[in-house]
């Protein structure tokens, strides 16, 4: 630890390929490697080590990634990899979205389903995210961002992954909000409609009765109360799974 710590100070980029080998135990060692690998400049490395850690490890090298200079590549990968489903992804979907211009990609001319998928994953884990990384409200183009996944939403083919994304963020919209500007409160009335309207769709909840399994955390976040004050009919065939 006091070792990494020292090259943590120090620029030689001869130490890059010790740095990302002992930043793959990224749990504990995961801060001062990424630190280290930015202080050089090391981008790739960062990026490769990324693409290995999870959990703590993996918030704090998409971190420092969003803290340096992006490549094209770098870039690439955040508005499609950079969360991984963990509910620590909280902690940086926010500057993922900051640092990738999210608000560029998902309104451009080159979106495909990695891109749009991975949106749906920044906005659910922003979606109510209070005291642990950046919300909705705070995230400016939330708006503009929300607008355009839920129109390129529509047009996918519907999946449970897909369905739970949009499920969340759709209940976020449409929660009492608590404090939030006066245009935040009128914005979201408007964004909720668009998601709510393909989550009611009878293809995308056939799809999504078929293929969630029961006994899943998924399956019981839905019937905790999520479809019902969604007025979703998704788990209208619960009880026979044990719901009550």
């Amino acid at each position: 630890m006091v070792g990494l710590a020292l090259l943590a100070t120090d620029w030689s980029d001869d130490d890059i390929p010790l740095i990302t080998t002992i930043g793959l135990l990224s749990t504990w060692f995961g801060p001062l490697a990424a630190e280290a690998l930015r202080r050089r400049g090391a981008g790739d490395a960062l990026l490769w080590l990324a693409e290995r850690v999870a959990g703590w490890g993996r918030v704090y090298v998409v971190e420092a990634l969003c803290r340096w200079g992006l490549s094209p590549a770098a870039r690439a990968w955040l508005l499609r990899h950079a969360c991984d489903g963990d509910f620590l992804n909280g902690y940086f979907a926010g500057q993922v979205a900051t640092a990738a211009h999210l608000h560029e990609a998902i309104t451009g001319a080159d979106v495909d389903d990695a891109l749009i998928d991975h949106t749906g994953r920044l906005l659910s884990s922003m979606a109510g995210r209070e005291g642990r990384g950046m919300t909705l409200e705070h995230y400016p183009p939330a708006p503009l961002v929300l607008a355009a996944h839920a129109a390129h939403l529509a047009h996918q083919t519907p999946s449970v992954d897909r369905y739970v994304d949009a499920a969340a963020i759709a209940d976020h919209l449409a929660a009492e909000p608590r404090g939030g500007s006066n245009s935040w409160t009128e914005q979201r009335a408007t964004l909720a409609p668009p998601y709510l309207a393909v989550l009611l769709r009878p293809d995308w909840r056939d799809a999504v009765r078929a293929d969630l399994d029961p006994t899943s955390h998924v399956f019981a976040w839905l019937a905790s109360g999520v479809a019902a004050r969604l007025g979703l009919t998704v788990l209208a065939d619960g009880a026979e799974h044990g719901v009550h």
